[in-house]
This record gives structure tokens, sequence and C-alpha cells, in this order.
């Protein structure tokens, strides 16, 4: 049959690829495409990783000299106290060698089974054996006598205390009881401290209630041996067809229950660049919470760049961990006490050792964590009251604004500079031009939940901020909110449902988890809700990687914040780069309420082009309600022509989806309106 013809019905079709011969060729090539077990162990190839390994043997070894050495008058006591029953128990042993009596159950049985001539060659033997022994006995206590009385005669004081001391110690070992140790522990653990095996481990799998796992339905095989990287051991994992290392996340305590060690040391997460039946196991030796924290690169010098990767914090395995920043928004969230603050001041601290970022940090707690930061911000406020709040609003505004701005000027220069635009975003080259004005800006709002959940100023917080962080990506805006009250009155699902990148520290139930880490993340095995008290500073960084990270933030106290705060410092005022508040400006008026300012608003609230006069007052009503309350579509149009917007046909879909006209006006005419005034005439409230 040729490969043309069609399958008869009764003929079955081949669904299996063709076996390839086994030719030299053949297998060269696949010996140099085949995944290869690396040449050195992980921890000799990784610096971080090498460096923690040693760490941890030296640490150790420390520990063990100086708690022996505390416990030796101890040990040496024990070892006094057993010395006459360890003399005993040899000189036991020595008789019992001389008289041969483990020759003494043959004699036995030769004289209960009535062998006379066997018994007498035996006695014979046994006397033979008695004086050869005896002998070498005599001989060998006369040498000991000898020795110990030349050595007591001419030692040295030092040589008799040690020759003293040995004896002891092998006399005590000999009289040791079974059961007790000469030496304590020390170390002592709440989990056993041996390597992890993979017998264990296929136990611990197998035990998590997974029907394809179970030893009857699949097998779990090991593509590389169980790695030793210094603070735990890590092992790789192929697991049974069906089976998903997302299944093995989501059963964590009960995997750390088979392992017998603490959940804080148990991480399962999938390789990203393997297959999705493949496991990565860390076992810590030590919970995250309690290994020594890494400090922070940029501590004591160097600067960072906002369009490359801030450092944050660490994994599992104490490697770095990296954040890209730019082109995207964060949210922090957890319970109080959780090290929210902490780690929001650990990305604050990259951002200010980038001269060219402009801060504006809002503190809505009012118990001054960030007001190391207050001598670089460009606007700074702290506390709980109306006016501070109303503050932070005034900045969303001119941030809104301000994007507006940004996003006439890219359009300009893709006009008459294209290579400086060429994915029409703002870049480093941009932003150095500091006459273009597209310079990074840094928003951050601590303790969130106090602007978004105000009575009088919330909605409008919210509208703002999801208008933000839907536009400020490619326009080098980056907005940074931390709270600690992660819900739907808190935090607007606009806002949690559009930032990029994630971290959310301990949280009480799956709701706040989902809030902050996304939706159906608690279905998919990534529960901040396991973190536990002491687990301070650690959370899952989500957006950060291709997956989601276990990441234990750098911790900054007071005087490292105030250090780096003050090189911040420095590097902008040598390079002319302080601004606002920080340059002795005053505090930039709010903008004023005027028509054409709140209509540009409402468009980049909605991101249409085209909006009828109903659509649009409904959202100005909802922007000022004391302002536009009481208007009706008609003084709406009227306005907007004394203002020069012209009153346009605008056909859309109405309520029962039937596609209408009405009046309405376009955003081009709006845009060349704003662009030809220079001035827009006030409100009368």
């Amino acid at each position: 049959m040729t490969a043309l013809e069609p399958y008869e019905d009764d003929q079955p079709m081949p669904v299996d690829l063709p076996e390839r011969p086994h030719t030299i060729d053949i297998t060269a090539v696949a010996s140099r495409v085949e995944n290869r077990r690396p040449v050195l162990p992980p921890y000799l190839r990784n610096r971080v990783e090498f460096l923690a390994w040693c760490r941890w043997q030296a640490q150790y070894g420390a520990h063990t000299v100086r708690f022996h050495g505390a416990h030796s008058p101890l040990y040496l006591a024990r070892l006094a106290l057993w010395t006459p029953i360890g003399l005993y128990r040899a000189a036991r042993s020595v008789t019992r060698w001389v008289f041969d009596a483990e020759a003494a159950p043959v004699r036995h049985d030769a004289v209960r089974r009535n062998a006379t001539a066997e018994y007498m060659s035996l006695s014979r033997q046994r006397n033979t054996r008695a004086r050869q022994r005896g002998t070498v006995a005599l001989i060998g206590l006369l040498l000991v006598t000898v020795g110990v009385w030349v050595f007591v005669a001419f030692a040295p004081p030092e040589w008799m205390a040690a020759g003293l001391v040995t004896v002891v110690g092998v006399l005590g070992k000999v009289g040791a009881p079974g059961d007790r140790r000469v030496t304590d522990q020390a170390t002592v653990s709440p989990f056993t401290s041996e390597p992890l095996r993979a017998d264990v481990l296929t136990t611990a799998l197998q035990s998590l209630g997974i029907a394809a796992m179970s030893p009857k339905q699949g097998r779990i095989t090991y593509p590389a041996p169980i790695r030793d990287i210094g603070s735990g051991w890590l092992a790789s994992v192929d697991l049974p067809a069906g089976v998903t290392a997302e299944m093995v996340a989501d059963r964590r305590p009960q995997l750390a229950s088979g392992l017998r060690r603490p959940i804080s040391c148990c991480w399962p997460e999938a390789d990203q660049e393997a297959h999705g039946g493949r496991l990565e196991l860390t076992v810590l030796k030590v919970a995250m919470s309690q290994a020594r924290p890494v400090k922070y690169p940029l501590r004591d010098s160097g600067l960072a760049d906002i369009f490359g990767v801030l450092a944050f914090g660490t994994d599992q395995r104490g490697r770095p961990v990296k954040l890209p920043l730019i082109e995207s928004n964060m949210l922090i969230g957890s319970l109080p006490g959780a090290g929210k603050t902490a780690s929001l001041r650990t990305v604050l601290a990259g951002c200010a050792l980038d001269p060219t970022a402009e801060l504006d940090i809002w503190e809505l707690k009012g118990s001054g964590d960030l007001e190391s930061f207050e001598r670089i911000a460009h606007a700074y406020g702290s506390g709980v009251d109306d006016q501070t709040i109303e503050g932070c609003l005034n900045g969303l505004r001119l941030l809104l604004a301000d994007l507006e701005r940004r996003a006439a000027k890219l359009k300009q220069l893709r006009t008459t500079a294209r290579d400086l635009v060429p994915d029409s975003k703002v870049t480093r080259e941009l932003a150095n031009r500091r006459t273009l004005g597209l310079f990074p800006k840094v928003f951050v709002v601590d303790e969130a939940q106090e602007l978004f959940s105000h009575g009088e100023f919330g909605k409008e917080a919210g509208q703002l901020a999801t208008a933000i962080i839907k536009r400020g990506r490619a326009l080098g805006v980056i907005l940074i909110l931390a709270t600690q009250r992660p819900d739907k009155d808190s935090l607007p699902t606009g806002v949690s449902a559009n930032v990029g990148t994630r971290f959310c520290l301990r949280v009480m139930g799956q709701v706040e988890n989902d809030m902050v880490l996304g939706t159906s993340s608690y279905k998919s095995g990534i529960r901040a809700t396991h973190f536990t008290r002491s687990d301070r500073g650690i959370g899952y960084l989500v957006g950060a990687t291709d997956a989601p990270v276990v990441t234990r933030s750098y911790y900054l106290d007071a005087a490292a914040t105030d250090s780096i705060v003050s090189r911040a410092y420095l590097a902008r005022e040598k390079a002319g780069l302080l601004t606002g508040q920080a340059a002795g400006e005053s505090p930039e008026a709010a903008p004023k309420v005027d028509l054409l300012a709140d209509v540009r608003t409402a468009f980049a609230m909605t991101g249409g082009e085209r909006m009828w006069h109903s659509e649009l007052l409904e959202v100005l009503a909802e922007l000022r309600p004391a302002v536009y309350g009481d208007w009706d579509v008609r003084r709406l149009g009227v306005e907007l022509r004394e203002l020069g917007v012209p009153t346009v046909q605008v056909a859309a879909e109405d309520e029962t989806g039937e596609r209408v006209n009405r009046r309405g006006l376009r955003r081009e005419d709006l845009e060349k309106v704003l662009s030809a005034a220079g001035a827009h005439p006030e409100i009368e409230q």
C-alpha cells in the first residue's frame, strides 16, 4: 500500500511513529542534545548556595566545638564515675579469656551427653590454654606495672594528667551503661536532621491521597539524585502520569507530615523548564524564618536602576529574588504584623537608589515607618487624618493628569523621533533626558485601605488608581499599594484585578489570598494562609518571575534605611535631581475643578474614544457628586459647547443591545480644545 492509498475499513490505522534505526550517527546526535547530569553539584556551581553551605558547615562545627568544650568537665565526671565498672569489666574479660570461658558451653554439653572421652580431651585443651594464656597475662601485668611505675616516676606532670585522663576515658567508656551516652547532643531539633531519602519521600508522596500516585496506580521516579544544597535538600521527582506538581503543592501540610518535618521546611514547586509532572521539592534543615537573614546587597554601597531589576529578597534555597518593577505595578497585602511595611521599605530602598526616580510616598498609618524617605520624596504625607488622605487623593489626580501629558509627549516623539520610541514606551534613554519629563514616577500608598474605604474620597481614589494602573505601565509610572486589609471593601476590584506584581504575606482566608494574589490562586495551591506568625517577611511573590516563588524579603532596620537614604540624597543632590518637597518646594496645589479636566478624567477612566452625554454625566456625578450631582444632560451640553467642545451624534448600543444614536462628544475634539486653551475656567460650585 502506498502512502496515498486510503486505509480499508477493516485495516488498523497506525498511530505510533516508525521506530528510527539505532545508527551511530543518531546515537551521537542524541548524546549531544540529551539532558546530562551536571559535573559539579549545584551548590558548587551557584555561588550563593555554596556560600550558604559553607556558612552552615562552619556555624554547625563552631557550635559543636563550643558546646562539647563547655560540657567536657561533665563528660570527665561521668567517665570517672564509670571507671570502676570499666576496670571490673576489663578484669573479668581477661579472667574469662585466661580460663577459656568461651569453651565452657562445649564442655558442659559433653558432660550432659556423658561423652567421657570428649570431655577429657576438652579438659586437657582447656588446661593447656589456661597455662599459656596465664603466662601471657602475667607477663603483660608485669610489663604494665613496670610501665606505670616508670611513667609515674619520670613523666612530667602534664603527661601524667594526660595519661590519667586517657585511662579514665578508656575505662569509663568500657564501663558506660548501654543506654547512656558519654556526650550530650549539641543540637536538638523538633524533627529528624537526617538527610532526605528517596524511600521516605516516596512513602510521603503516596500517602497524600492522590489516586494516580498510589503504589498500585503509578510509579514515582527520580531523574536526579537528591542533592544537599547547604540549607537543606533538593529532590527532583517525576510524578506518575496525570499528577501535577500543583496537586502536591496543594497538599503541602500532608506532605510535611509524611516527611516528619515542619511545614515551614517543606516547599514543593513545579519545574517550569521540564513538564507538568516534574516536582522540585526543597526540604530545609532550618525553617526560613529561623535562618540567618541575608544582607541587602546595596546596604553599604551601589546604586540601582529601576529599568532593570531591584533586589528584593531570597527564596527557600537562599538564592536572590529580583524584582522587575518598571512597566508594572505592585500590590503588597498581609495581616498586621506580618512584615508588609518592612517589605515595602525594601522596594522603596531600590527605587530611592535610582536618582532619576521621583517618589511620592503616602503613609496612611501615621506611625512614621517610612519617614526616612521623606528627605528624597517629591511628596510625602503621614497620617490617618482627612487632610493627609485628601493630599494623597490630590496626588492621584495630578498623576492621572501627568499621564495625559506623558502620552501626548510619546505621541509627539513617535512622529518627530521614531528611533527614540521604537516600542511606544518610556525607556532609560528617554528617562535620562530630563527635559522630556518622562522620568520614572513611583507613587506609593501604605495602608491603602484608609484611602479606598474613606467615605468621601474612597470612590474617586479607586477610580483614579484603576485608571493609572491601566495606563501608566508604558508611561514610566509605577503605583505601589500596601494594605493590611485586603478585602473587597478596602481594595477596589479594578485595582486588584490589574496589578502586575503581587506580594502576599500571611493572610487568614481564601478571599484575602485571592484578592492579593489573583483569582483561583488558592485553588492552584498558592496559599499564603499556610504562613505562620513566625514567618514575618515571608510571602508568595507573583508576577516577578514566570512562576510564583516563596520569598523572604530583605530586612532593613531604621539605621540601614537611613544610611541608604543618605546615599540616595547625595546622588540626587550631585545630579541636581532633587524635586518637590525634597528640594524645599511648596506642594503642588490641587488641580482646579473645571469641566474640561474632569471630562478628560472621565475618558481616562472609561478608556473610550466617544461617549454619550448621559454616560459622561453619570461618570462625572460619581467623580464629583457635590459639583455635578444636580446637573442634567441639557446643562452638560450647554457648558461643553460654551467651552468649545462640539456636540456630535454618537452611535452605540443601549441597555437593550440595540444600536442607537445619541448626543455626545468625541475625545479628539476634547483634546483639541485642551491643547489650544492655556487655562480652563473654573466651575462655580
